[in-house]
């Protein structure tokens, strides 16, 4: 599958999805937008293709919206730029009923740090950051960033990285919560990776089905919560995974998952 803006290759059961305008930290223009769009849909699509990472090619993971892909107009309606791209994009993330691993490798700014929070699992290399830039061209966090932030570091600090726009490192992100951990540079790929393929041979559905409940989650009152639980246990009940993983229990072996 060719694309110019990004690369997309798969193996193991795992699609690396692999922004790649490195010249432009790999910042966001239309076709970028375009064909991102094509290649989730190929990830959700093709039964293959059991975990998806997401990464970025250079020195950095994302810059956000490049900015001079607008320079055509003096008051561009940014409200249509997020209606038609953006929260596409991210809701296509939060509904891949695949786990998405986001292995930040540089610098996530703008909708790039939207972009990974909105990602199922978040490795940063250690020199890695993430910036909330919004506030230093006068706009404010989109692509989930205000729903994603609180939930993950509070309100205070999601606040003062919104309010502030400054620097914060991979590790002291892990620290706070806000990603999964931060690895050393040259182990990046080598541990997304390993984890990918890890997922990759896990019960897809049960998986698919974990992540809805969780997402729910935060909308909802205890007591319906345990309703969600249930009707989620149902399903996963029925499926093939299930049965082969009790059997493989009783057995005492390894079970052999196909995401069915």
């Amino acid at each position: 599958m060719s694309f110019n803006t990004i690369t997309y290759t798969v193996e193991d059961g795992v699609a690396v999805v692999t922004l790649n305008r490195p010249d432009r930290l790999n910042s966001f223009n239309l076709e970028m937008h375009c064909e991102l769009r094509e290649a989730l849909k190929c990830v959700e699509t093709d039964p293959l293709v059991r975990c998806l990472v997401l990464t970025g090619a250079g020195r950095g993971f994302c810059a956000g919206q490049d900015l001079s892909d607008r320079k055509d107009t003096d008051v561009p309606d940014l409200g249509d730029s997020i209606d038609k791209n953006y929260n596409p994009l991210i809701r296509k993330l939060l509904g891949m009923p695949k786990p998405i691993i986001c292995a930040v490798n540089g610098v996530a700014a703008g909708a790039g740090a939207s972009l990974a929070l909105a990602c199922d699992i978040v490795v940063a290399a250690e020199s890695a950051y993430f910036v909330q830039a919004f506030c230093n061209i006068g706009l404010i966090p989109d692509s989930g960033s205000t729903w994603h932030l609180p939930r993950a570091v509070g309100l205070p600090r999601a606040k003062g990285l919104a309010l502030l726009g400054e620097k914060l490192p991979a590790p002291q992100a892990e620290e706070w919560g806000m990603i999964w951990k931060s690895v050393e540079d040259d182990n990046l790929m080598d541990d997304v990776m390993a984890m990918a393929r890890n997922l990759a041979t896990k019960p897809t559905k049960a998986l698919a089905m974990i992540k809805a409940a969780l997402q729910e989650s935060t909308a909802n009152s205890y007591h319906l919560q345990l309703e969600v639980e249930k009707e989620y246990m149902r399903k996963a009940g029925r499926t093939k995974d299930f049965r082969e993983g009790v059997a493989a229990f009783m057995e005492k072996r390894k079970p052999n998952f196909t995401g069915e």
